[in-house]
């Protein structure tokens, strides 16, 4: 009777692990700032006085950077993020926290010193970087073709692990 009983045990807690693995994993169609949500539509004008939207990416892999001139992980990981940009087929949009800024000429000078060609977009009221719900310096946010967040990394990034981590998503 033991062994019948281990057994059920085991048989329900293997079942449970399963199930709890599918549902986990299970990509959801909910709007919000986890893996497997999409991610949330956002616009903001660049540096340029263009407007962006995120949601006019759709169908392009991109690369959302939540960054500050004032922050040395952010500064260090700029050249190779010019880079990423340059070399794969990937779309950046560079969010800069400019509530954070003592003036948007600081990073119109950041930008030029670091010689990035992608949009710099200019989140001067906060709001995004709250919708985002960011608390580290650099954030990134990895979202494939379809809108869904696939990856966030915390700290600051190099090309290679943007490129491993690119290739993973669709």
């Amino acid at each position: 009777m033991k062994k019948i009983i281990i057994a059920v045990i085991i048989v329900g807690m293997l079942g449970w692990a399963i199930y709890d693995f599918v549902i986990n994993n299970e990509v959801s169609k909910e709007v919000g700032t986890a893996a497997g949500d999409i991610a949330p539509d956002f616009e903001l004008i660049t540096l340029d006085g263009e407007t962006v939207k995120l949601s006019d990416y759709r169908g392009s892999k991109v690369f959302v950077n939540f960054w500050a001139t004032w922050c040395p992980p952010c500064r260090a990981e700029m050249p190779d993020m010019q880079e990423f940009y340059d070399t794969e087929d990937i779309q950046v949009l560079a969010v800069n926290l400019t509530s954070t800024e003592k003036s948007v000429d600081d990073v119109q000078k950041f930008v030029d010193e670091f010689g990035l060609t992608f949009p710099i977009l200019k989140d001067d009221k906060g709001e995004i970087e709250q919708m985002y719900k960011i608390n580290a310096y650099p954030t990134s946010y990895l979202i494939d073709s379809n809108g869904v967040i696939r990856k966030i990394a915390l700290g600051a990034m190099n090309y290679e692990m943007m490129v491993h981590e690119f290739e993973k998503i669709k």
